[in-house]
């Protein structure tokens, strides 16, 4: 049976968003690079999140969604299921405004990012990835608490948020004589390039919003494709940790099927290269999950030669053994 949706956030939502987030969340900067405009034959336009406040863009629909719960619900907590990046985020802006924080993270969450979370203070339980429905597992521990659920994606809320570095790159592009004719951005469940359109759709109209995912996780591709929600089997490459949601969230895949250009899909060998050239060439340290639209440019999926080209590196939270077989990857040539 299909759930009833909330109304579906809006370009209005976005503006609201940066409004209540100025002062609390980073302005990243945007960055170009000789070496990246040659690889992709165009003008590369870079959004750094992994310099945003937790080291990721998540740390903007959380702060959005914590700031816009009611007084009750301040006093009664909030629950959320993560990976990392979200869950960090959920704890460090509830941490911020006082409010309780639960969070679940899959038993096989990057120790760096279980760290990262545990350091603002939050309850934090472990779930089994393979067996768990972390969606009923967050509902009934709020239940049980009271609490509000803070989805990682399928949040109207979450989603005006994870917009304002759209409108951000929009801004600093144009203000460099750049007209973004493309945004490739990294998906997992939808909700970062839900807010990426909803500001392109009135701050840049006739900008291409591209979801980039990994191979084997590619839902979003396939849905849009087909015109309706698919799901993965589930037997994808875990790499892109922050990546791996089951299918798009409703919401999300509702603002996005209208909205996005189409979805591609990059493989280990290319996201280990783009994170090595995101260290070598940016000096930024990016996680896989946060690195594949950098490699969708550099690899000619998403189309930027002759053109200009906006991308987000979405977090940098990657664990050391990890990052350290990125920088024994094989060389990006122009």
């Amino acid at each position: 049976m299909n759930a009833i949706l909330p109304p579906l956030p809006t370009h209005a939502d976005v503006l609201a968003a940066a409004a209540r987030l100025r002062g609390r969340v980073v302005r990243t900067p945007m960055l170009r690079h000789p070496l990246l405009d040659e690889i992709a034959g165009g003008t590369v336009l870079v959004k750094p999140e992994p310099l945003q406040r937790t080291g990721s863009f998540k740390f903007r629909g959380a702060t959005n969604a914590v700031l816009k719960l009611t007084p009750e619900q301040r006093a009664a907590g909030v629950v959320t299921h993560s990976s990392g990046n979200h869950g960090q985020a959920v704890a460090c802006a509830a941490a911020a405004e006082g409010v309780r924080a639960l969070i679940a993270m899959p038993q096989d969450a990057p120790a760096i990012k279980v760290e990262s979370t545990r350091r603002w203070g939050p309850e934090i339980t472990f779930f089994d990835r393979a067996t768990t429905d972390r969606e009923v597992l967050a509902a009934r521990l709020a239940g049980e608490r009271g609490a509000t659920v803070l989805p990682p994606f399928d949040h109207p809320d979450v989603i005006a948020g994870q917009g304002t570095l759209a409108l951000e790159l929009v801004e600093d592009a144009r203000a460099a004589g750049h007209a973004l004719e493309a945004l490739a951005v990294c998906t997992g469940g939808g909700g970062l390039i839900a807010g990426c359109a909803l500001a392109i759709e009135g701050a840049s109209p006739g900008t291409e919003v591209w979801a980039v995912e990994p191979e084997g996780w590619d839902d979003t591709a396939r849905s849009l494709a087909a015109g309706e929600r698919l799901a993965n089997d589930g037997h994808g490459a875990l790499l892109c940790d922050a990546l791996l949601s089951m299918r798009p969230g409703a919401l999300t895949f509702a603002v996005n099927q209208a909205r996005l250009k189409a979805g591609v899909a990059v493989s280990e060998a290319e996201v280990f290269r783009a994170m090595r050239l995101a260290f070598e060439a940016l000096k930024i340290v990016v996680e896989p999950g946060g690195a594949v639209a950098l490699a969708a440019v550099l690899a000619g999926k998403v189309p930027a030669r002759g053109r200009t080209v906006g991308l987000v590196l979405s977090g940098g939270n990657v664990d050391p053994a990890v990052f350290a077989r990125a920088l024994s990857a094989s060389p990006m040539a122009a």
